[in-house]
């Protein structure tokens, strides 16, 4: 791509638009692992003892092993969704932008 189509690509409010969006949304998901992630961190550094209790009477995997696993969780369900919003939105509008731009070439 030439470099005047990339910049009146840049210039177009429907790329802003569709950067702020996508920026947005990062940002988003960033901050809510960012609040598990510390959550579940604090939590060990205050309360270890809840952490450290079995399941239930008898068991071998502790709180703290089902906590950590969901922290694992929370991460691919964020990746998951992240994907799930790009491929579905964010991509065909970009796809669309470079349609536009190539035709104007």
């Amino acid at each position: 791509m030439q470099q005047a189509v990339i910049d009146s690509l840049k210039a177009s409010p429907a790329y802003r638009q569709l950067v702020s969006t996508r920026r947005r949304f990062s940002f988003t998901l960033t901050a809510l692992m960012i609040l598990t992630y510390y959550s579940f961190i604090l939590f060990v550094a205050l309360a270890p003892q809840v952490l450290a209790q079995p399941l239930y009477a008898g068991a071998t995997t502790s709180v703290g092993i089902v906590a950590g696993v969901g922290i694992i969780a929370v991460a691919v369900g964020l990746t998951g969704w992240y994907v799930l919003r790009a491929n579905r939105t964010l991509d065909p509008l970009m796809s669309a932008l470079l349609a536009k731009a190539r035709q104007g070439d």
